[in-house]
Order: structure tokens, then sequence, then C-alpha cells
């Protein structure tokens, strides 16, 4: 897919709660597509209701072909949800403070890098992971978890968040470092379910936690597979030795195994936190989660060539930077 040519109609889905300045965003963004030759983007604001999901269908159905999603995790979430099936790709524009799509994409709050991605032409193909409830189904693009995971993230404080961006959630994980683990049995696709006593499990469809760090290295972003991680750390020397494997980025981490997956159900004893993309969902004692293929179009630094959807994001960014400038 290139839709590096003038006149791409887009559309900006926004969540105003994370924006200080609105008007300069909208302001610099229509500027740089002006320059790339692209028509003045169309406007949606997400809600307390709805956040991002609705505008950024009624955006496909007036025409857009890129639909910018604004905002943190919960945002992009939303959006990707209503691009399936669609041929409209999705640019990302990250102004939350978790942003796990953007590390993947290595957008650290770049604008310029942003805008650049989407202009330039960059499409790829992203699965995204489908958690099937009993009543509802929900998309995530990043990860969905159960247990320490989503109580970190319901533990950090939004204030914290503001005051020092993703290092926030290091002290709100420390709160839990010793909470007893979850009796769980995880079935990965066909195969008989296994019992473990686990303090999480991720369920990845790419590789990057918050600041970056890469927990899945074989994680492929449109391979059509979920690599799953489930973690046994029982003490805090347990936790340190683990961290600091992952740090390292050592092939082996201890009290880590890890799975690959067409199809997850993840079955407690007991109602845990759960999370997807970054953003609590409400607690239960079953996660079911499929991989969907191919799902949606995302503009990405390069369409093809590597497992890293960051790769050549350092070098977008600097010709974004031109391409928001005065000259």
């Amino acid at each position: 897919m290139d839709v590096s040519r003038s006149g791409v109609r887009s559309a900006v889905v926004v969540n105003p709660a994370k924006l200080e300045d609105p008007d300069e965003l909208r302001a610099v963004l229509g500027k740089a597509l002006a320059k790339a030759g692209w028509p003045a983007p169309e406007w949606y604001e997400t809600t307390r209701e709805d956040p991002g999901r609705g505008q950024s269908r009624a955006a496909v159905e007036a025409g857009a072909e890129v639909v910018f999603a604004c905002g943190g995790d919960g945002t992009i979430m939303a959006c990707a949800s209503a691009l399936v099936g669609t041929d409209a790709a999705l640019a990302v524009l990250p102004s939350g403070t978790g942003n796990l799509l953007a590390a993947n994409l290595g957008l650290t709050g770049d604008l310029a890098a942003g805008i650049a991605v989407a202009v330039e032409g960059g499409r790829r193909r992203l699965d995204l992971g489908l958690v099937k409830g009993r009543d509802e189904k929900r998309y995530f693009t990043v990860m969905a978890g159960m247990g320490f995971d989503a109580q970190m993230l319901g533990s950090t404080s939004e204030t914290t968040k503001a005051r020092i961006g993703w290092l926030a959630y290091i002290f709100g994980g420390l709160k839990h470092l010793r909470d007893r683990p979850m009796r769980i049995s995880v079935r990965i696709d066909d195969r008989p379910p296994m019992r473990r006593r686990a303090r999480s499990v991720l369920i990845a469809n790419v590789g990057r936690l918050q600041g970056g760090v890469r927990l899945f290295k074989e994680a492929e972003p449109d391979d059509g597979w979920l690599d799953v991680a489930v973690l046994t750390p029982r003490t805090m020397g347990h936790w340190a030795v683990l961290i600091l494997a992952v740090l390292r980025r050592r092939r082996r981490v201890p009290r880590m195994e890890t799975f690959r997956a067409h199809r997850v159900q993840v079955t407690s004893n007991r109602p845990q936190p759960r999370e997807m993309d970054g953003d609590v969902i409400p607690a239960g004692r079953v996660l079911r989660v499929e991989v969907q293929p191919r799902a949606i179009w995302l503009c990405v630094p390069r369409p093809e060539g590597s497992d890293d959807l960051a790769y050549d994001a350092d070098a977008a960014a600097r010709r974004g930077e031109r391409l928001v400038g005065s000259e």
C-alpha cells in the first residue's frame, strides 16, 4: 500500500484531555500536511463515552484514507478497533504517557516524526489481538495481560505519570511485588492446559513494553502469531534476576516461560486485574485472546525489511523536523 502522494484525505481523532494546546497541534499538523500536498484534515474529539471508535468510524465513512490518533493508549486502541476491515491507515501521534504502540514505532512523543511517517507513505499490515468476553469483543494493538502488569497500571497515579512519564509505572509496580501469585490454567491453541502459580501472564502482538524495553525478541507485527509470557517469580530475588535478564536482553530469562499461539485462554481460580494496551479493563477470572492476522494498515517508518516497526524512526524524525519547520 503506497499513499505517498498529494491529495490524501485524512482525519484527526484527538483526546483533548491529553493536549496542553490543541490549537498548536491543529496549526502544526495543518501546515505540515499542506506542505505535503494533503488537504486540511477533519477533526474529531473523543469523549468519556466514546474514546475514539465512533469518531474513527465516522472519519472513514466520510472518506478519510489516513486517521491520525492523537492521545494515549486508550485512544489509539479505540481508533485501531474502528479501522479493522477498512483500507484506511492508522497514524500515531502520541500524547499520553505509556503509548505502547508509539514505543514500538520508535515515536516517543515526537509530533514531527509521527507526521513524517504518515505522509511518506510507509504502510504495513498489523495483526491485532482480540479479547473475547461473554458480552463483547475488544481489540488491542500491542499487549493484553492478567495479574501484576494490570496491578501496576492500576496503582500508578495520573499525577505521577504527568510529572515523570513512564517511570511512574515502576513506583506503581513496587507496591505489588510481594503480592501472592495467581493459580492459573493456561491453554495454548488446542494443547492440554498448563497449571501454574504465576504473577503475570502477558499476551503480546509486538515486543516492546513501557520505556522501549523489548520483552519478546522474536515478536513480529504481521506473522499471524501471539507471543505469550508466563512470569513466575516468588521472591524479591526472583524479581531482580528476571528484570535484570530482560534489561540485558538475555536469550533465557529466569522465571519466565514463553510460548507462541494463535489462541490463548488464561483461567484463574479467582477474579484478577486485567489490562489491554496499558489500559485497565474490568477484573475477571478468564482472559481469552485470539490473533487477528493483518487486521489493519499502520503508518510505519518503513513498510518492509525489518521485523521491528521502529526501523528508520530516527531518520523519519529528522525528515519530520524539516516538514514542520518554517522553510
